[in-house]
């Protein structure tokens, strides 16, 4: 069961609740080139982000902030990303962002951290404390002997107390880790400690070919524990290869559906149709579909409807020829050059 968390709105998005888990992003352009920043936003809108954050080094970024919120989607809510300037994010909450991501243990003394809070709540932006692993105070470094879970939870919960101090408590926590175990182990401790929402990931976790399968590991474990408000996969990639990834750790777990949901068998000693380009072709043409469908390509005639019974359609080989079925049941046989266009005159009708 999901743990419930406090709900927290950002811009016109409520996430934490009941509500479903909403999919972040980051661009990767320079912020203040507003042009190329737009247009990766208006990409990543398009590819199914539903909160995207843009990193604010300096002054002129936390200005371009400005006109790239009046130029992007209008529901699409925008995070600026801050370190060490607690002046810009001063800037980015007159720009306009709808939420601040900070870390109070770096913004600067109590009273810089009181005049963002103070800004803040005056907006209705809420903040996210971001907590790394990686950049953790020296203090609780010495004193848990180095980077663990119970060193990252203080942190958030040492963070969080300050904001609630100064009477703000729209917050939204995140402890990330490139450490699968440790970042798991963080997630459980804080879920015991805190009702705030959760943004959940793996940080750093690597290239389009390794950072998937660590994503997926380290969130879909996490949130299958009932833990998680947000999700962010972080892939040193084009940022739209990061939505696909978290649609798909999403809908693997049943928390949330988006299109089709497909599947395949890894063939054997009895495919004898070119299941692999078969199966290729047919992914493609789903990924353009929205609609609620499980699709399955299967090797073997004799035990693919059966073992995908569950699908709405599918495809299953077999020597020369190949049959459609639907729910289990067998609805056409036809050649095997022939299975691909059947296959999606069937598709078409669903």
């Amino acid at each position: 069961m999901r743990r419930t968390t406090r709900e927290v709105t950002v811009r016109s998005l409520k996430i934490g609740g009941e509500n479903p888990i909403a999919i972040q992003s980051m661009t990767n352009t320079d912020t203040r080139d507003v042009d190329a920043t737009v247009k990766q936003i208006e990409q990543l809108s398009s590819n199914g982000c539903e909160i995207v954050r843009v990193a604010v080094p300096d002054e002129a970024a936390a200005l371009a902030l400005k006109d790239i919120r009046k130029r992007m989607p209008e529901s699409l809510p925008l995070v600026a990303d801050i370190h060490f300037n607690h002046k810009l994010a001063l800037m980015a909450l007159e720009s306009g962002v709808d939420k601040l991501r900070i870390n109070p243990g770096n913004i600067g003394s109590v009273e810089k951290v009181r005049e963002v809070a103070k800004a803040a709540k005056q907006r209705g932006v809420p903040i996210r404390i971001g907590v790394n692993s990686g950049s953790l105070e020296k203090d609780l470094l010495d004193k848990y002997g180095g980077p663990t879970a119970s060193a990252m939870v203080e942190s958030a919960l040492k963070h969080s107390a300050l904001l609630e101090e100064f009477g703000f408590s729209d917050i939204v926590l995140s402890l990330k880790s490139s450490n699968v175990s440790l970042c798991i182990e963080a997630h459980e401790k804080i879920s015991e400690a805190s009702s705030y929402p959760i943004h959940v990931g793996v940080t750093e976790s690597g290239t389009l070919r390794s950072g998937p399968i660590k994503s997926a590991v380290g969130i879909g474990s996490i949130l299958s524990r009932g833990i998680g408000d947000t999700i962010r996969v972080s892939l040193t990639s084009d940022p739209v290869d990061e939505l696909a990834c978290a649609k798909e750790i999403l809908s693997d777990l049943g928390l949330r559906r988006f299109g089709v949901e497909f599947i395949s068998c890894p063939t054997c000693g009895r495919t004898e149709i070119d299941l692999i380009k078969i199966a290729g072709i047919i992914e493609k043409r789903c990924q353009s579909i929205d609609k609620p469908v499980k699709v399955a390509v299967m090797g073997c005639a004799v035990n693919g409807p059966g073992e995908a019974k569950e699908a709405d359609l599918g495809i299953a080989g077999g020597r020369g020829v190949g049959v459609v079925f639907k729910k289990g049941r067998i609805i056409r046989t036809v050649k095997e050059d022939e299975l691909v266009a059947a296959f999606f005159e069937e598709l078409d009708k669903l």
